[in-house]
């Protein structure tokens, strides 16, 4: 597959031209990379009025992805979060309600995507008590039924998947369920570009989404800040049409050059040899479970390029493990009080899974007891937008009972709100404050008598 977007700036550089343009290292410097670290000049294209090279790449990227239509983001799945919310509520039909609902393991970015459009979002809570704050599952007939206790079809409804501990959605039950009641799907796969590249594909697009958002750097071969907005071949034609100016509604106007060459030259590397090598890395992932198993850690279910060790019925805290990992040379993605998260990809070697497994040892302890996890559904007291631009001040958080919550309270990662903004924080958000570690706590200034 071509390059086109990596091949200008590769022959740029090495043109020696003068550079009288932005930005100020001119190509040179000490860092290594500037000479690929270019603006818009001639023939360079432009990304929210892509035309040429960019707009030919993102092509590229949509073939691959078998969407109707890819754009770039420089600024993450944060950036195709704010965008794609703002398609679903600006094509809305009329007379349908500025509302969301949405899994409660939502990114933060997603409240304030609610404070900058002003919509409303109605939180879909698991069934049953979920182990961790990462994790939401939703089912086909509890999406049902939340759809039913509404007054009015949302906007749209909103899923992320796969969640922070690997847990993933039945996303074509749920697409299922949205297509007969004539609401529109919204993935936030920011952990699972790779999807698409499993046999069969697991990604959201090709189990029904309409509107998906991948964050490239974080499974595939991207730097960081790389992302995806997807639109399906079945979504409505004017969510393709109004998609660039969405995304640029929110982003720069100096996207990084340096991340679009890398989502570029990634196009070649999915077209060619990256699903051999996931696959792979897959099977070679399977073994390091099975050794773990073999050594007494209790592992959870997750995507497959995943491992999440269930420190607590381990006998451990996720911490400690992470500290011991630590030791051995390896840095884990995530733990928390119960779990462990580390994220593989086809980058890692032979070595690095050794290391793994050197560090970790034997894990045969009696599991301790797990900690029941409440659910913080705090009374609403004002809408998001109200609350985040609203006067605030900062407390402790153990001062903060019956106060409005101002911003997304949340331990980062994985950067799930604990107290969202604009609900009234209870008891049980005090109690998951304490358990993963905040401290300090944004809450709506009381006015004084």
């Amino acid at each position: 597959m071509n390059t086109p977007l990596a091949d200008f700036v590769r022959a740029y550089a090495g043109k020696g031209v003068s550079r009288f343009h932005m930005p100020g290292h001119k190509g040179k410097g000490p860092l290594g990379c500037e000479a690929w670290d270019i603006t818009e000049i001639a023939g360079a294209d432009s990304l929210y009025e892509a035309s040429g090279i960019i707009a030919e790449s993102e092509a590229n990227a949509a073939a691959l992805f078998g969407s109707g239509a890819t754009f770039y983001s420089t600024e993450g799945s944060s950036q195709c979060i704010r965008a794609m919310l703002y398609l679903a509520l600006a094509e809305r039909p009329a007379g349908t309600p500025p509302v969301v609902l949405a899994a409660r393991n939502v990114h933060k970015s997603f409240l304030y995507a609610a404070a900058l459009l002003g919509f409303e979002p109605v939180w879909l809570w698991p069934e049953e008590g979920a182990g961790s704050l990462c994790a939401c599952p939703v089912t086909a007939s509890g999406l049902e039924k939340a759809l039913d206790a509404l007054p009015a079809p949302p906007a749209a409804v909103y899923i992320t998947s796969p969640d922070y501990l690997g847990g993933m959605a039945d996303m074509a039950a749920l697409a299922e369920v949205c297509r007969r009641r004539g609401t529109l799907l919204l993935a936030d796969n920011a952990h699972g570009a790779y999807l698409r590249f499993l046999e069969p594909s697991r990604h959201p697009l090709d189990l029904g989404a309409d509107l998906c958002c991948d964050s490239a750097h974080k499974t595939l071969p991207v730097l960081t800040g790389g992302a995806y907005l997807h639109i399906s071949k079945t979504a409505p034609a004017a969510l393709r049409e109004r998609a660039r100016g969405a995304l640029a509604l929110f982003g720069s106007t100096s996207p990084s050059y340096l991340i679009l060459s890398s989502l570029d030259l990634c196009n070649r590397c999915l077209a060619e040899e990256y699903g051999t090598l996931l696959a792979e890395t897959i099977e070679q992932l399977a073994g390091v479970k099975a050794r773990l198993w073999e050594k007494g850690w209790k592992l959870s279910p997750s995507d497959p390029l995943r491992l999440t060790v269930d420190a607590a019925a381990s006998g451990w805290a996720g911490e400690e493990l992470a500290d011991r990992l630590r030791r051995g040379g390896v840095e884990p993605e995530y733990a928390d009080p119960d779990y462990l998260v580390l994220m593989a990809s086809p980058g890692n070697s032979g070595a690095d899974w050794a290391a793994v497994l050197e560090a970790l040892g034997e894990g045969c302890r009696p599991g301790r007891p797990r900690l029941p996890l409440p659910q913080a559904r705090g009374e609403r007291a004002m809408s998001p937008r109200q609350a985040v631009l609203s006067p605030q001040e900062d407390v402790p958080a153990e001062e903060s009972l019956g106060r409005i919550c101002g911003g997304p309270t949340v331990s980062c990662p994985p950067a799930v709100p604990i107290a969202a903004a604009g609900e009234r924080i209870g008891p049980e958000a005090l109690a998951l404050f304490r358990r993963y570690g905040v401290g300090r706590v944004d809450v709506v200034k009381e006015e004084t008598p």
